[in-house]
C-alpha cells in the first residue's frame, strides 16, 4: 500500500519554482561547465548522474537544507526532492562529496546564471557594489579607510592630519616636519610600512600629537589604492547610499539564509563553492520574482542555459 500516486507530477503545482530548477539544470552542458562523472563510465555500477546532485544542491540552498545528511532525509521523504530526481536518493556521503569534488563546476554554474541573467537585459545599469561583511570561515575582503586611533576622540591629532607626500615617501605633520620611513613588517597578512620624525621630542605642540616619544604612523603597502577610492566617494558622496540601497539587502539575505553557522565546509576552495550556491539560490529566487514563473522557465529554454 502506497500513500503516494503513481505520478508524482500531480504533487507538484504548475507554477512551482522546482519546476525553474529542473529547466534550467536541463539546458546545462555539464561535460563543459567541468563536472565529474558527466560521461558514464564503460564499466562498472554506474554513478549518480551530477545533474540529480546539483538539483538536490540548488533544492537544498533555495530552502535553507545546506546540510548533506539532512538532503539525505529530504530525498527520502520529500515529495519536491523526489519529483526533481525521480525518486532517486543518494546518501549523505555521495551529497557530500558531490560539493567537495565539484567546486568548479558549481561555480562555472553559479557563473552560467549570471550570465543567462545578462542575457535576459535583468542588469540594467553597470554598477558594481561592494560590501563589508564578514562570513564565518571565509576571509573578509580589506578595502576601508579607517581611523583606528583614539587621538581625535581625545583632543589630538589624528592620522588624517598627517599629509602623504608620494614623490618623497613621507608624511608631513601639523607642526611642518617630515616623518620618513623607517621600516616595515607584516601584520595580518599585509605589509605595513612605518614612519616617524626625529624632530618629535623637541616639537612645541607634542602635547597636542601624541603622549609617547614619537608619534608613530602606518601605512599599508598598498594603500593608494584605498586613498583613490576615498577620493571617488569624496566627490561623489551618493555613492555610499547606492552602495547601501544595492547590496546591504543581498548580504542581509544571504546570512539569513545560511543561519548562525554561515559555512558548513572548511578550507577557502569548500568555502567559496558554498558561497556560489547561496549566490545561485539568490539569483534564481529574484529571477522569479522579477519574470515570474511562467517567464522564467520560458527565458531558460529559449536563450539556452
Amino acid at each position: 500500500m502506497t500513500l503516494l500516486p503513481d505520478c508524482l507530477d500531480d504533487f507538484i503545482a504548475e507554477d512551482n519554482p522546482i519546476r525553474v530548477v529542473d529547466a534550467f539544470v536541463a539546458e546545462l552542458d555539464l561535460k563543459a561547465l567541468g563536472f565529474e562523472g558527466s560521461t558514464p563510465a564503460a564499466t562498472g555500477r554506474p554513478s549518480y548522474h551530477p545533474a540529480v546532485l546539483l538539483k538536490i544542491y540548488i533544492y537544498g540552498y533555495l530552502n535553507r537544507v545546506q546540510s548533506s545528511r539532512r538532503l539525505e532525509r529530504e530525498c527520502q521523504r520529500n515529495v519536491e526532492l523526489m519529483w526533481l530526481t525521480s525518486r532517486l536518493a543518494p546518501d549523505f556521503k555521495t551529497i557530500a562529496d558531490f560539493r567537495r569534488d565539484n567546486g568548479t563546476g558549481i561555480r562555472n554554474v553559479c557563473r552560467r546564471f549570471v550570465t543567462l541573467c545578462r542575457e535576459l537585459k535583468l542588469f540594467s545599469q553597470a554598477l558594481v557594489a561592494i560590501d563589508g561583511s564578514k562570513f564565518k570561515a571565509v576571509i573578509s575582503a580589506v578595502l576601508p579607510k579607517p581611523t583606528t586611533s583614539n587621538a581625535k576622540a581625545e583632543g589630538r591629532f589624528d592620522r588624517a592630519d598627517f599629509i602623504y607626500i608620494k614623490e618623497e615617501d613621507e608624511y608631513q605633520c601639523p607642526a611642518g616636519q617630515r616623518a620618513i620611513y623607517r621600516f616595515s613588517r607584516e601584520e595580518n597578512g599585509l605589509m605595513i610600512r612605518r614612519y616617524w620624525s626625529s624632530a618629535c621630542k623637541q616639537c612645541p605642540i607634542k602635547v597636542q600629537c601624541t603622549p609617547s616619544d614619537y608619534r608613530r604612523i602606518s601605512r599599508w603597502e598598498d594603500e593608494e589604492i584605498v586613498e583613490a577610492v576615498q577620493r571617488r566617494l569624496d566627490r561623489s558622496p551618493q555613492s555610499m547610499t547606492i552602495r547601501r540601497r544595492t547590496v546591504e539587502h543581498v548580504f542581509g539575505t544571504l546570512k539569513s539564509w545560511m543561519g548562525y553557522t554561515h559555512f558548513l565546509t572548511k578550507r577557502l576552495a569548500n568555502v567559496g563553492t558554498e558561497m556560489s550556491l547561496h549566490v545561485l539560490a539568490y539569483n534564481l529566487r529574484r529571477v522569479i520574482a522579477i519574470l515570474g514563473f511562467d517567464g522564467a522557465v520560458k527565458a531558460i529554454k529559449l536563450v539556452g542555459a
